[in-house]
């Protein structure tokens, strides 16, 4: 069974403050993506969709994609910003960034976040479930929430619910706090350190892509479209809530590594530093 490996690549970074797909975190000019991609070639994947903006082609291209096309099969989606309403830069979100590659994706296949480093583990979970996955079997690597989190600000975490090790529902929960707090009403709540925390990890079969061309054109009829943003977890979780698709939940103690903020660069080098010590990179 053939699998692909869909990146979602189109972001900015407003926070961060620049490129950050781009942005080397080794001195050879390395960026996550290298590792990403190398652990999903190393689990069985055997293609590669990298979702982009059009504008950001050529760059891309140079200081990523021709080096990774060396390993694996790569192609390009462009997320097409032209549907946005006049005023809004900011793409749909992720939903649409999916929907966006429609027609490159023909088998089972994951989706992650350019600029997340999730694990060797996590792409082996996923792969190994997509192998044999129907229609509708879909999967997730939920992570710990004390793993996710940046010491330097508060970030936005999807919060799953889960029910006889599937997932039932992912809740949004805004600026959580370095130590696993937020605000709730007018008062401070905490998560439990261990929570199980999506980060935009999924294992999907292409039925997906009908849920998600019926719930966008919903999208596109009810939302503010200035300001509202069309995720996957959402359109996930509404087909989870009919019994339309299952999502069997994978756990993981590992860290999970992001860039949020500019600041959080020198973690996730530090990290990979010490992983190509011990020999898990030779070959990246």
């Amino acid at each position: 069974m053939n699998t692909t490996l869909v990146i979602m690549a189109a972001g900015m970074g407003s926070r961060f403050g620049g490129l950050k797909q781009t942005e080397p975190i080794t001195e050879d000019g390395k960026v996550i993506l290298d590792y990403s991609v190398y652990d999903a070639v190393k689990a069985g994947f055997s293609k590669v969709v990298f979702i982009i903006r059009e504008d950001m082609y050529a760059e891309f291209k140079e200081l990523v994609g021709d080096r990774i096309s060396k390993t694996v099969e790569v192609e390009y989606v462009f997320q097409d910003l032209s549907v946005l309403p006049k005023g809004r830069k900011k793409p749909f979100g992720t939903g649409h960034a999916i929907l966006s590659c429609k027609e490159k994706v023909k088998d089972p296949f994951a989706v992650i976040n350019a600029d997340d480093y999730y694990g060797q583990k996590a792409f082996e979970l996923i792969h190994s479930h997509l192998v044999s996955a129907k229609k509708g079997e879909y999967a997730m690597v939920a992570f710990e929430l004390e793993n996710t989190l940046s010491k330097n600000g508060t970030v936005s975490r999807g919060i799953c619910v889960e029910e006889n090790g599937y997932l039932k529902l992912v809740k949004e929960i805004k600026e959580i706090y370095p130590n696993g707090s937020f605000i709730l009403g007018n008062e401070r709540a905490f998560l439990e350190k261990k929570t199980p925390t999506s980060m935009n990890f999924w294992g999907l079969t292409t039925d997906i892509f009908d849920i998600l061309e019926k719930d966008y054109q919903e999208f596109l009829q009810t939302a503010n479209l200035m300001e509202d943003e069309f995720y996957i977890p959402t359109v996930i979780s509404k087909a989870v809530e009919t019994n339309s698709v299952s999502v069997k939940m994978f756990k993981t103690s590992d860290k999970w590594y992001g860039i949020t903020y500019r600041e959080d660069l020198k973690e996730i080098k530090n990290a990979i530093e010490s992983y190509i010590e011990k020999g898990m990179y030779e070959k990246v």
